[in-house]
């Protein structure tokens, strides 16, 4: 893993319009050995129209290109540069670039930040370059198969295109593989990142959305840096109509561990990326093969309103299984209605039941004609999304005229209604790699294996939203790093703070004598606690339902040697325990943990994670992605909840944490006890209590 320098930390900054000229160079520089001649193979054989500048002190021509002694003797300052020498030379040599007025330059050596003995070279490296920006180092470079200028020392699948997606990621060795592809997917660009040490993935997204172009961008993702200048950057590339998705690997770097809550052991640092994303509206995606078909379907339709689909296929079986894939990935199979049911059956054998999935049996199998009437019809319900479910015969067999008469049919259908039209094979060696680029040539996306393809259209959908609130209002908040002491609240004193900011809270006091809970426990029903530690319940803290002096007097015994004890009135008309906690990721800020609580919380993980600032729509949204809304909603026959009193809780600790941000560190409300919204002796904002609470955070100064 790359280990941070002084630059990176610091936003090194760079000429904008030159890293223009060094994705999009008129003239390439070509420094260093092997790697160097494989450059200029990679621009020849892709027909760069440029100028390809080879730089060598002793030869006269590399792979019959003419080569100049020096940097002086070049015509004029490059555009882009690709830099194949070691590290340490390398630092000179981008110093002289920058000074000459160099476009840009791809720093292919290693040895810098990722090593231990390199993070001041990269330093040195980033203080040379000025305003130069340089790509890397530790890094492949770039390809830009629309102009055919290929910064790239080694192999690579792909071909010259008109129009395409952007691929950016945080490994080189993928991105060879994704060139590969055989999907028909049309690539602009593809580029890597290395050790990120002036260009980070926001200043190449910036990049490639003004590309008029590029069609829709996708991101390989380990790490998130700059988390403000990445949102911002996601922002910009969606509101000119460019939609994103990205595949996010593993967790996010410099991931804090915290032992201090439930919320901690909930909200870790991978979740919480994956919560930045949706927020940012970035479809999200965690394999390859669902990866690339995302950037099909977006670069095809652009976005995916709505996650309805309708499949087609000439098989019960088939219906079954896409039926039960559709729900494992969260896509609706709307019920048609009457009139798509009679335009679609006026079309078909009399013997065929017309349902969502659709089995057309194969009555018209081989009549083109009658299957683009009954496609056309199917196409024409209310559905976002048609899919044509159609396994190829192996080549060799020789026996394919008909699937290729039916997807041509498919297509016909599609020309006519205009609408979002899929094929999907059940295996991906299904669908051969001639019929996909056939079918993206006609406007059809390529979908191959079931799951694969409907967690594309899931994530193309995610991709799609994006409204007048995510535009402008959301920005990280929390990223400030908090230095110097920290202190865990005592459980009364984080109780008596969030009741100071609208948080409801039992009554209680912290007792010290046994006389004092006897006075305060009359006619009361109570909860007594020790007051010492977190996890009271695992240290066995808490005692329940304690109701007169004797019971009072007996827990008093157990709990008492260790220490003052917490009285307070006992909330034993709950229907739903939650967790509401606050978390702040390193890298990413503060966000919300939502979920099913009390002592179960961790082994259900029952939760959903929203970054901070959250409007009520999100709360709710939240709630509804865990299974406390069935709770909230009387499961069993049970009252239901006061809804809207816990998300009344949950802006209030929310505001709360908003006006701490400098100095939390994480808060735990662990359980928000909901009460039933028609309680006949109804408190205001009683309906959902605060019944437990931690706070962490920086000593004040």
């Amino acid at each position: 893993m790359t280990k941070p320098n002084k630059a990176s930390r610091d936003r090194a900054t760079f000429n904008q319009d030159a890293l223009q000229r060094l994705l999009r160079p008129r003239h390439i520089v070509v420094m260093g050995g092997r790697w160097a001649e494989a450059v200029i193979v990679s621009c020849l054989d892709m027909g760069f129209e440029g100028e390809i500048w080879p730089v060598h002190p002793t030869r006269e021509d590399i792979k019959g290109v003419k080569a100049y002694p020096s940097l002086e003797a070049l015509p004029e300052a490059p555009d882009a540069v690709f830099l194949g020498i070691n590290r340490h030379a390398s630092v000179d040599v981008v110093k002289e670039l920058s000074a000459m007025g160099a476009g840009g330059v791809v720093a292919f050596a290693s040895g810098f930040a990722e090593v231990d003995d390199g993070a001041d070279l990269q330093d040195e490296l980033v203080a040379a370059a000025g305003e130069m920006p340089v790509l890397g180092p530790n890094c492949y470079g770039m390809i830009n198969y629309l102009d055919g200028a290929l910064l790239w020392p080694d192999v690579h699948g792909g071909a010259r295109v008109d129009r395409g997606v952007a691929i950016i990621t945080q490994s080189s060795n993928l991105s060879i593989n994704l060139t590969m592809q055989t999907a028909g997917l049309p690539i602009a660009y593809m580029l890597t990142l290395g050790n990120q040490a002036m260009i980070g993935m926001a200043a190449l997204i910036d990049a490639v959305a003004a590309d008029d172009r590029v069609t829709a961008i996708g991101l390989h993702i380990e790490g998130i840096r700059d988390a403000d200048f990445f949102a911002e950057a996601v922002k910009r590339a969606k509101a000119s109509g460019k939609p994103l998705v990205a595949m996010k690997a593993g967790a996010s770097e410099g991931a804090q561990a915290m032992t201090f809550s439930h919320t901690a052991s909930l909200a870790g640092a991978h979740h919480v990326s994956l919560a930045f994303l949706k927020r940012l509206g970035i479809g999200v995606i965690e394999s390859v093969d669902g990866f690339l078909q995302t950037l099909s379907l977006l670069h095809l339709f652009g976005k995916v309103n709505d996650a309805s689909i309708l499949t087609l296929s000439c098989s019960g079986g088939e219906a079954s299984l896409i039926a039960d894939a559709a729900e494992r990935h969260g896509l609706t199979m709307p019920p048609l209605s009457d009139s798509a049911s009679a335009a679609i059956r006026a079309t078909v054998n009399p013997l065929v039941t017309v349902s969502n999935p659709f089995d057309y049996h194969t009555f018209d199998w081989g009549d083109r004609e009658r299957l683009t009437a009954t496609f056309t019809a199917a196409m024409q319900a209310d559905q976002e999304v048609s899919i044509l479910i159609i396994d190829f015969p192996r080549q060799e067999l020789g026996r394919a005229e008909d699937w290729q008469l039916a997807i041509e049919a498919w297509s016909d259908a599609q020309k006519t209604t205009g609408k979002i039209a899929v094929v999907l094979a059940s295996m991906p060696e299904l669908l051969p790699p001639h019929i996909a680029s056939w079918l993206m040539a006609q406007g059809i996306a390529p979908l191959r294996g079931f799951d694969a393809g409907l967690t594309a259209i899931a994530a193309a959908h995610q991709a799609s939203q994006f409204n007048a609130r995510e535009a402008s209002d959301y920005s990280p908040v929390g990223l400030n790093p908090i230095d110097g002491d920290m202190e865990n609240l005592s459980e009364r004193d984080a109780k008596q703070l969030l009741a100071d900011a609208g948080v409801a809270v039992p009554e209680g006091i912290v007792a010290t004598r046994l006389d004092d809970a006897l006075l305060f426990g009359q006619d009361r029903k109570l909860v007594m606690k020790i007051t010492t530690a977190a996890h009271k319940t695992e240290k066995d803290g808490v005692r329940l339902n304690i109701k007169g002096g004797d019971a009072i007097k007996a827990a008093w015994q157990d709990l008492a040697p260790s220490g003052p004890v917490l009285m307070e009135d006992m909330i034993d008309d709950g229907i739903a325990e939650v967790i509401i906690g606050v978390a702040r990721d390193p890298l990413l800020g503060l966000h919300l943990v939502i979920g099913l609580g009390g002592i179960l919380a961790e082994l259900t993980r029952d939760t959903a994670l929203v970054m901070m600032p959250a409007s009520r729509d999100d709360l709710s949204d939240a709630i509804d992605s865990t299974m406390v809304a069935a709770l909230l909603a009387g499961y069993r026959g049970k009252p239901k909840g006061d809804r809207d009193a816990l998300i009344d809780l949950i802006m209030a600790v929310q505001e709360f944490a908003l006006s701490h941000q400098d100095r939390l560190i994480e808060m735990d409300i662990n359980p928000v006890m909901v009460r039933p919204v028609n309680r006949d002796t109804q408190e205001p904002g009683k309906g959902a209590v605060a019944v437990d609470a931690l706070i962490r955070w920086a000593k004040s100064s």
